[in-house]
């Protein structure tokens, strides 16, 4: 009878933790992995919905910054953290598409280790030109590109845009020369300066240098214009047909986390990202607002994996 009793209380107990951390009354808070240093667009994101998403779940949230190696050290930590709902991660295109490809031996698996909640929002990146490069549309780019290949070079911010260019280059038949940035900001005073010809780079980064005429738009990567550059075309506009690159970030949890907790925070994930105020600072910010189911998340990350990994086997880019 004892046993029976302690069996019922265990399991008691453990279904009330899932409710607990679903329902959001208890006073123990959820850990928010971000792998990237404050600041950042996934640190800026999450910021950005975090009170009306503690607020709908009743349930205090505190984001943790692991930054450091592509993103790979933070995403690890979460992917292996205890699946009780207490622990969530802010990822994104980098660290649950590019990297699964980028890296020889990844220590957690993007797709096997997590569970998509929700993908908060989007950005296209901007193709920019230096105005000494003399051509004033994309059109007129490739033309010239391709009548010096290899002489121009791309000023690289990231995997991303590095894999973005890559992808452009390859469907446009153009042979570029890639020259790696330790981030955006020195990538942005390379271009400015004329020490390389094109760069990838945020809507919001170059957005003033546009309109004060130091530098020359081609194009946006997405599949959708940017809302802070809405005069700007995107690449597919322009004839590259299905090309569509994103920098993207998202919440996901480890893989065993209660269904409850998921639903749970998805509800009240995109109810905070459709609030008026929120969406308006995100385009504020050049965002494009998703607000997805898990499952439609989950198609996401798995699409943009073998996006990817086909970008990265055909460039030949040297695995980390």
């Amino acid at each position: 009878m004892k046993r029976i009793l302690v069996a019922a209380l265990s399991a008691g107990l453990a279904l009330c933790s899932t409710l607990v951390c679903a329902q959001g009354v208890s006073g123990r808070p959820v850990r928010v992995l971000v792998a990237a240093a404050p600041g950042g667009p996934s640190d800026t994101a999450i910021r950005l919905i975090l009170p009306k998403l503690s607020e709908g779940l009743k349930q205090p949230l505190v984001v943790d910054n692991r930054g450091g190696a592509n993103g790979v050290a933070g995403t690890d930590i979460a992917a292996k953290a205890t699946p009780d709902g207490y622990t969530l991660a802010v990822g994104n295109s980098g660290t649950h598409a590019i990297n699964a490809s980028l890296y020889r031996k990844l220590p957690y698996d993007p797709v096997r280790d997590f569970t998509p909640i929700v993908q908060m929002v989007t950005s296209g990146m901007v193709v920019v030109a230096n105005p000494k490069v003399g051509a004033g549309s994309l059109t007129d780019f490739i033309a010239l590109a391709r009548k010096q290949p290899g002489k121009l070079n791309v000023g690289i911010a990231g995997a991303t845009g590095e894999l973005s260019g890559d992808a452009l280059w390859a469907q446009t038949q153009l042979k570029m020369n890639n020259v790696r940035y330790k981030g955006s900001a020195p990538t942005e005073l390379a271009i400015l300066g004329g020490e390389v010809d094109v760069a990838l780079l945020t809507p919001l980064a170059v957005r003033q240098h546009l309109q004060a005429g130091k530098l020359r738009a081609y194009g946006i990567t997405s599949v959708q214009r940017s809302p802070v550059l809405p005069d700007v075309p995107t690449i597919g506009e322009q004839g590259v047909r299905d090309y569509d690159f994103q920098i993207w970030h998202g919440v996901f949890a480890p893989r065993g986390t209660p269904d409850k907790v998921i639903r749970a925070v998805n509800r009240e994930a995109v109810r905070a990202l459709n609030a008026a105020d929120v969406k308006e600072r995100f385009a504020m910010l050049g965002f494009v607002v998703i607000g997805n189911t898990p499952q439609e998340f989950a198609a996401v990350v798995k699409s943009e994996v073998a996006k990817f990994r086909k970008v990265i086997k055909e460039s030949g880019i040297e695995l980390l």
